[in-house]
């Protein structure tokens, strides 16, 4: 499992764009047959990928527990949110399997021992896109298709930012600790995501973009509203996005990407925005 330490806004106003990566992004999320964990000291949040080939993968695969996680299994004092973006798969729960097609999420509880992942087919493997936060209490495992997620359309096509936000694991949807997530997907012609932009100092987020060519990019725009960066997202990669920092993409075309925030409080419209003819530079 790789371990990335905090970054304040003070010190990250002077990384390069290779420190800037380092400390942000999240790269090969889905190779066959591996798992990639990503666990930031930023909220706890831990961001996986699994990609089952050819047979299963179990959450806690590969890992020293007590030295990683300081307990006995995984989601001891944990819960999890997943989405496939793959071919169709299964999640098994504690001996109960929950069908996983393209765009299906799964909400699953604290206190679960056995948590198995597997592809239907390993030429069209799946893609569990896969968020982890602390928790304090067991709520329900839920498995949610799209068409059970909360659909807010966004934006319009003069601002290039007409979306739909499918919100997958959200107090409107079910009840969970701290972990909300879901899946925006751009209308053809728009590249714009989360601008105007804004900040919550009360959470934080990871982004996940994904539908892209092999030649298309995603410009990720972050750091403090008058001290802003970017780095370059190519397709199905992810990265952290503190507190303090805008979280803004712009691409080469459409495109989609999931969220997942953890903090404070679950308030999805808790934002601080930002005057763009003011503040932004």
């Amino acid at each position: 499992m790789i371990v990335r330490e905090p970054s304040n806004s003070r010190d990250a106003k002077h990384y390069t764009t290779d420190r800037l990566r380092d400390e942000f992004l999240i790269q090969d999320l889905f190779i066959p047959n591996k798992i990639q964990r990503v666990y930031s000291h930023i909220d706890r949040i831990i961001t996986m990928g699994f990609c089952p080939e050819n047979e299963a993968q179990e959450l806690g695969q590969g890992l020293e527990i007590m030295k990683s996680l300081g307990t006995e299994y995984f989601l001891e004092r944990r819960e999890l949110g997943t989405i496939n973006i793959g071919g169709p798969g299964k999640v098994t729960v504690d001996g109960e399997t929950y069908e996983m097609k393209s765009r299906d999420g799964l909400y699953v509880g604290m206190g679960a021992k056995e948590v198995t992942f597997i592809s239907d087919d390993a030429k069209n493997p799946a893609k569990f896109y896969t968020l982890s936060a602390p928790a304090h209490k067991t709520y329900p495992n839920k498995h949610i298709d799209i068409t059970k997620a909360k659909a807010v359309p966004m934006g319009d096509s003069k601002a290039s930012n007409k979306r739909t936000i499918y919100q997958f694991i959200h107090p409107d949807v079910l009840p969970t600790c701290q972990l909300t997530m879901g899946l925006t997907q751009l209308e053809e012609g728009n590249v714009w995501n989360t601008m105007p932009c804004h900040t919550h100092e009360r959470r934080m987020e990871v982004y996940f973009y994904f539908d892209l060519p092999e030649d298309g990019v995603v410009f990720h725009y972050m750091g403090e509203p008058s001290e802003t960066r970017h780095i370059v997202l190519r397709n199905e990669e992810a990265v952290i996005s503190p507190s303090w920092s805008i979280h803004s993409g712009c691409g080469t075309q459409a495109y989609t990407f999931i969220w997942g925030m953890i903090g404070e409080n679950q308030t999805f419209n808790d934002m601080d925005h930002v005057d763009i003819k003011n503040d932004l530079r």
